[in-house]
């Protein structure tokens, strides 16, 4: 796969276009940990006092510093109610790396939150050892940093370290950290059986984590690349939350443009009838991907309905 003939100003105008839209979704992290940012269109936005590129509400924040290796990659997976979409932000996988901490690490003041009053929060990294991802916490009141620093040179999930069985009591302020920004979610964590909240959250799923990929096998990134966020353009049959909602064939159509200007071109092409580049790269199960994708689309524009099984959108995930 060549590069985009897209330079830098495109990009630029990518992220401002998609941070304007309150229905846009974004999401940074990695496979089995990662944080949402979404808001609703009547929510109060604060500016950041800063020059990176994002916003801030009562309930979460996004902060990007795009480089000039950012590339995005839009792309579709399909999924028994039809498909998935976004656009992935990667960097070069010679160059994404974070810090890969593997022990809960106190890290000291948050000078770079994205509110100003929250650069006093002291942040700690929970050591989950992500390639392009820091998920950190953050607190303030002087008990939690207590507790938090009791967990410090453990690892999270040690049976020896006290910090899960605080973790929710806390509910820190979640701050997952890539090279190309953050987000920030501000929300209380839920509940043993509780439901993750109608705006930002944070996923955390220990047996994903487990596998070491960055991304799911079913997402065609090109080699050589890491997908470090996402922004998730509003779907044509379901809100943000997943839930069904009539067919919206502008919004479909408004995807379609994004994948042809950021899409791969061989899977575009394929998704058209046609058989890619020759001597292509596109993986015989992403192509087929691609083909189940133009097969779901055809029949929503025919106005026919597909009947979705339960959970078949997406991977159950622990919420933290």
């Amino acid at each position: 796969m060549q590069p985009y003939p897209n330079g830098p100003d495109a990009i630029v105008a990518l992220l401002r276009a998609a941070l304007a839209d309150p229905g846009t979704a974004w999401s940074l992290g990695s496979f089995g940990a990662i944080a949402e940012f979404m808001r609703d269109p009547d929510e109060v936005v604060l500016a950041l006092p800063d020059d990176r590129l994002g916003l801030a509400t009562a309930r979460g924040a996004i902060a990007l510093t795009p480089s000039s290796d950012l590339r995005p990659v839009a792309y579709e997976t399909p999924v028994a109610s039809g498909w998935n979409h976004a656009v992935a932000l990667c960097l070069p996988e010679a160059t994404c790396a974070m810090n890969r901490r593997t022990v809960v690490t106190e890290l000291g003041p948050d000078r770079n939150a994205a509110r100003p009053q929250d650069r006093d929060g002291i942040l700690f990294d929970l050591g989950l050892g992500l390639l392009a991802v820091d998920a950190c916490v953050r607190v303030r009141d002087p008990e939690a940093v207590a507790r938090l620093r009791a967990g410090t040179g453990l690892p999270l999930f040690d049976h020896a370290n006290p910090i899960g069985r605080y973790l929710v009591a806390l509910s820190p302020h979640r701050v997952f950290l890539a090279r190309i920004g953050r987000v920030e979610v501000y929300a209380p964590i839920p509940g043993p059986g509780g439901t993750s909240p109608e705006g930002p959250h944070t996923h955390v799923l220990p047996k994903l984590l487990r596998s070491g990929r960055t991304h799911a096998a079913t997402t065609p990134i090109p080699a050589g690349w890491v997908p470090c966020a996402g922004l998730h353009p509003a779907h044509p049959y379901k809100d943000m939350m997943g839930a069904r909602i009539p067919f919206d064939v502008g919004r479909y159509a408004a995807f379609q443009a994004l994948l042809d200007r950021w899409g791969d071109p061989d899977l575009v092409a394929i998704k058209g009838g046609g058989s890619g580049s020759p001597g292509g790269t596109v993986s015989s199960r992403h192509a087929q991907g691609a083909r189940r994708v133009a097969e779901a689309q055809a029949r929503y524009l025919r106005g026919e309905i597909i009947e979705a099984a339960a959970g078949d959108d997406e991977d159950a995930e622990a919420t933290a």
